[in-house]
Formats: structure tokens, sequence, C-alpha cells
């Protein structure tokens, strides 16, 4: 058997260049530690691309039972979203009938003329503009221009706040009138009103008209 000081000189006899005259034991030793790096290596890689999927694995675990908790707590409280649509819907419907249908906008129109001079105001401008059709309901924009005191406008704003039909007032602006004793009021009232059936179809028609394909 060879001894310790002859295999420790063998590897200092090893030329690096020259890797087929080295002897036996370091050539052994180098062959054994090259296989164990290898071995080491694929182990390693191997096992980096299971823990990824393990991890991966675990965030698809807890999104699947957060989406079952939320469609168990659905589940449970079906009955009550059942109640709220129905609340929801009688809602709706109690502020549709808010809504005057296109028959009864003139007389909507009327009723706010008349809460004007029913304060004395003198009306420099009432122009309707376009009507703006939406999803279920319409918006007829109306410029008003009147002219009165200070009191006479504030009762005038409240009066139609109190109107059974929805109109709102907006753009508001007050300038000085002609005298001391008056002002000028500038201001857009909007009203509303909803769709009947045949022109509800006909928005339907239109958006799925127009709907990307």
């Amino acid at each position: 058997m060879m001894s310790l000081d002859q295999i420790v000189n063998d590897f200092r006899q090893m030329d690096p260049n020259d890797p087929g005259d080295w002897p036996l034991i370091p050539k052994a030793v180098v062959l054994i530690v090259i296989l164990a790096l290898v071995v080491a290596a694929g182990w390693w890689l191997n096992w980096s691309d299971t823990q990824n999927q393990i991890e991966q694995a675990k965030g698809e675990e807890l999104k699947l039972k957060d989406e079952w908790v939320g469609k168990k707590k659905q589940a449970v409280n079906l009955d009550a979203y059942k109640q709220q649509l129905d609340e929801m819907r009688l809602q709706f419907g109690a502020l549709l009938k808010q809504l005057p249908n296109k028959s009864e906008m003139e007389n909507l129109i009327i009723d706010i003329n008349q809460a004007g001079r029913g304060r004395g105001l003198q009306f420099d401008l009432w122009k309707p503009g376009n009507e703006s059709v939406k999803e279920f309901y319409a918006e007829l924009p109306i410029q008003l221009s009147i002219a009165g005191s200070y009191h006479d406008l504030g009762r005038f704003v409240a009066d139609v706040a109190k109107l059974p039909r929805i109109v709102t007032l907006t753009d508001l602006s007050l300038v000085p009138g002609k005298d001391s004793t008056t002002l000028k009021m500038d201001a857009t009232a909007m009203t509303y009103r909803y769709l009947d059936d045949e022109e509800v179809s006909k928005q339907k028609r239109a958006k799925a008209a127009n709907a990307p394909k």
C-alpha cells in the first residue's frame, strides 16, 4: 500500500495541463469530486424547481380557499341578498315614480314657471335645451334667467325643491339687477322623465348594435 507521503507527493506532481498522466489516486479523487459536484448540482436544480412548484401550489390552494369561503358566504346569505334586491327594486320603483313620463313633462315645465311667477319673479330667459336620453331616463335642461329680490329668489328655489317631481338647479349665479332692490339669477333647471317601454327597447337595440363584436 502507498504511504501518505507518496499520495501527497502524487498530488504535488499533478500537471494541470496533462490530466492523462496523473497518478491513479489523484485521478480517482478528482473524478469522485467532479461526480459529487454534478450530482449535487442536479439535486439542487431539481429541488429548486420542486420548491417553486410547491410555493405555486400553496398560493393556488389559498386562492381556492378564499373563493370557496366567498361562495359559501354568498350561499349562506342568499336569502338576505334576495331580500335586499327586492328592497332595492321597491326603492327604484319609488324613485322612478318621481319622474314624469313624456306626457307629463309639459305640466312639470308649467309648474316650474308658475313657481317663479307665484313669487313675483320676472323671467328674462326661458330656453329649453336638447333632450339627452340615458339608459332608462331622459334629461331636459332649461336655461333660466330670473330677476327679483333676494328673498323671492330663495323662496323660488325652495318651491322648486318641493315639487313632487325631481328638478335640480345647477350653474347658479347671482348678479345685481337693474336696481338696488333686485338680483338677477342665471341657472339651469334640469328636469327628468322616465322612458316608456318602446323607448327602453329602442335604447337596448341601439346599445346592442353598437356593442363590439
